[in-house]
């Protein structure tokens, strides 16, 4: 028997091949998706009124289901949370535990490739990454190809800011024949630019139909209420100026060559002032765990070092360490967002304190969603959020109240032109001095 709510059974029964399954991070994706597997394989779902906790009932043998395959993070792999939601319907990757003679994989994204040729099976793709032209999105191509006969469907909590990226999806399900169609039907690029720049999509009412028959929602009923704190704290507004002005990276003694170099140097800056620590440590004596994400390897040293013999059990989820949340009465979980954004769980604790924002909308929301889980049993969930008045600060926010990813040339870019005349100048100089030589 597998257990779903009213919410999730409503969205398999509008569950078709190749959709997009929508909800917000833990509002059970993973089990519904597993549910319209079952139900695509001959299996019953029904519902049974007369029961007051809303459960789903599963009561079907399957005869002869098709292999399945279950594209996810890596951290979900490991942790092997897919295996715990197939465990009702009887199905395991280890042949001897699972019940039907079928191939169940669970593999990361990274080792999608690995499936290229795979024909005739149904894939689950899990915090879909099929965005951009890179070698993910050719081979879920590929397997999408109606020559190969897979079924799939895409489980996503934000699957999408921009027509960009339901182009992969749109070409799967075979409503363009590729990019090149879907750009000469529906883009419009800017003229007089270096670079190939999108100006504006034309046809967005076909567009805005195909992506409205793609998506279904899982429409969840909260119990949590999320509450965000934002804390503002201080920063060496001299120093801030000095990079501003010298374009001088005083971490590597050397000048500033691009607009990543310049961001980092403002944003270590800001997010490495002793008020932010304090702030933490005021946040800490009122919520002793504490999930805490940062951005940058500079953050994780000083949130060490602040951490450092104050009887927190200390626990890290970065590019190095992957260890699992702390179990004892006082203790800080440390994550690094690219690494731990997503794809787990916490259910210990109310509170996440974000050291620093994140560039990516997207990234946030996953990264909140943390330990806004159906299972939890805490109502209010604490989000605090450490930032400054500085410029990049400010700028960041207003990119993510917009739900809009933080661009750094964008932001940057009086600062390169200043430096580009330099070096032009600089450059004339030597050439100058080159022909006066000679």
């Amino acid at each position: 028997m597998i257990e779903l709510n009213t919410a999730q059974i409503d969205a398999v029964n509008k569950m078709h091949d190749g959709c997009i399954l929508c909800g917000g991070v833990g509002s059970g994706k993973s089990r519904t998706a597993l549910a319209y597997w079952y139900k695509s394989q001959g299996g019953t779902i029904s519902f049974d009124h007369t029961r007051s906790d809303d459960r789903g009932i599963t009561n079907t043998i399957l005869e002869g289901p098709c292999d399945l395959y279950i594209i996810t993070t890596a951290k979900k792999r490991d942790t092997m949370e897919w295996d715990s939601e197939m465990a009702p319907l009887r199905l395991s990757q280890k042949p001897e535990l699972n019940y039907y003679s079928n191939k169940v994989v669970v593999d990361s994204w990274n080792n999608i490739q690995k499936y290229d040729t795979v024909k005739d099976s149904f894939f689950i793709f899990d915090e879909q990454r099929v965005v951009g032209k890179g070698a993910w999105v050719k081979t879920f191509l590929h397997i999408a190809k109606p020559d190969r006969h897979n079924r799939w469907i895409l489980l996503s909590a934000t699957p999408g800011d921009k027509w960009e990226d339901y182009i992969p999806v749109f070409i799967a399900n075979g409503f363009y024949k590729n990019r090149t169609d879907f750009n000469s039907q529906h883009v419009i690029w800017a003229p007089y630019v270096q670079f190939p720049k999108i100006d504006r999509y034309v046809g967005t009412k076909r567009l805005e139909r195909l992506r409205d028959s793609l998506l279904v929602d899982i429409r969840v009923k909260r119990a949590t209420v999320p509450h965000h704190e934002y804390i503002y704290v201080d920063y060496d507004r001299e120093a801030y100026k000095a990079v501003s002005v010298n374009r001088w990276d005083p971490f590597k003694d050397e000048p500033i060559v691009n607009a990543s170099q310049y961001c980092y140097c403002l944003r270590r800056l800001v997010n490495t002032d002793i008020s932010r620590q304090i702030a933490l440590l005021e946040i800490l004596e009122d919520h002793p765990k504490a999930i805490i994400f940062y951005n940058l390897t500079a953050e994780l040293d000083l949130l060490r070092s602040t951490l450092d013999g104050l009887g927190f059990e200390v626990a890290e989820c970065n590019g190095e360490k992957h260890q699992p949340v702390p179990e004892s009465d006082r203790w800080c979980y440390l994550v690094q967002y690219q690494a731990g954004a997503e794809g787990w769980n916490c259910i210990t604790t109310n509170c996440i304190i974000f050291f620093s924002p994140n560039y990516s909308y997207r990234i946030m929301e996953q990264a909140a969603g943390r330990i806004d889980r159906l299972n939890t049993n805490f109502v209010d969930l604490w989000y605090y959020h450490l930032q400054t008045h500085s410029g990049i600060d400010n700028s960041i926010q207003k990119a993510l109240k917009a739900k809009k990813k933080f661009n750094e040339t964008k932001f940057s870019r009086s600062f390169i032109e200043a430096v580009n005349d330099i070096q032009k100048g600089a450059n004339y100089e030597r050439r100058k001095e080159k022909a006066n030589y000679a």
